[in-house]
């Protein structure tokens, strides 16, 4: 759990300790009664945890985040809630989560990714600098052996390596341009790969 979401626990915790207080106030008289009522509603918010915690672990099996147009070979990525278009490639057979970012010119993978890549971090020369949301940061050019996206196959692909923070991977225009074609139709960004 990250910091937002225990911060939401106790927020709700609170909320429950005061309406359950308001409740048994009020219901002093009948205190085997309440207690039942107290039972039940604590069940009920406990159950609607666990529901939201579940949806967390299979919304993307239920809804797709990546697909490929059979006829045509297309790569379709749907835009997320967040009006974001993420895809996931594997990186010497590692599945990696990009944002799509057609404002960097580069892949630029967090510390995290690129060890998960398989790439030989105490070999890194942070000699590259880039701008970020938080400034300046400073950038290490590595290779992915195998970049694989949906059946379409690159190798020896160059990425950079942040040394700062990131939220996530950015997918850049460096793989992009390795498409035929860019479309976004609706909420659908579509890639097309040449034979």
């Amino acid at each position: 759990m990250t910091g937002d979401d225990y911060a939401r626990a106790i927020y709700l915790t609170l909320l429950l300790a005061a309406i359950g207080g308001y409740f048994i106030a009020e219901n002093r008289k009948n205190i085997g009664q309440t207690f039942r009522h107290a039972l039940i509603w604590g069940l009920i918010f406990i159950g609607a945890m666990a529901g939201v915690g579940l949806w967390q672990d299979i919304r993307n099996d239920i809804t797709p985040r990546q697909s490929v147009v059979q006829e045509t070979g297309q790569i379709e990525l749907p835009r997320a809630r967040d009006g974001h278009f993420y895809a996931t490639l594997l990186m010497n057979g590692q599945p990696i989560d990009f944002v799509v970012d057609t404002g960097a010119s580069q892949i630029v993978l967090t510390k995290e990714d690129a060890e998960r890549a398989g790439v030989q971090m105490e070999a890194l020369r942070f000699f590259g600098r880039a701008m970020s949301a938080n400034g300046p940061v400073r950038t290490a050019p590595a290779r992915i052996a195998r970049v694989e996206f949906l059946g379409v196959e690159d190798f020896g692909v160059e990425v950079w390596v942040n040394d700062g923070e990131m939220p996530g991977s950015l997918l850049g225009n460096d793989y992009l341009q390795r498409f035929e074609k860019i479309e976004i139709e609706r909420d659908r960004l579509i890639l097309t790969r040449g034979n």
